[in-house]
């Protein structure tokens, strides 16, 4: 999973309307659990991000190594402040 990011954010780097960020976590109290937050500037460039047959291709190989169904979230920022 982190190669197949890790591709995908080098295809988009420096691409406008890209995305602006991502992290992969994966769940400590769930072994195998693995969460990919990818962050846009705005709702508007994630669903045209969404519609990009790249993005559908990574989301297959994605779909390839994963166990179980994939799930989407979409969420707004209502805070954020860096802390340290």
């Amino acid at each position: 999973m982190r190669q197949v990011l890790e591709e995908a954010g080098q295809r988009n780097a420096g691409r406008a309307n890209g995305p602006t960020h991502s992290m992969l976590l994966t769940d400590r109290d769930k072994p195998g659990r693995y969460l990919a937050l990818i962050e846009f500037d705005s709702y508007e460039e994630a669903m045209r991000n969404s519609n990009d047959p790249e993005t559908s291709a990574m989301a297959q190989r994605l779909d390839a190594l994963s166990t179980g169904e994939r799930v989407y979230t979409n969420c707004d920022v209502l805070d954020e402040r860096d802390l340290k």
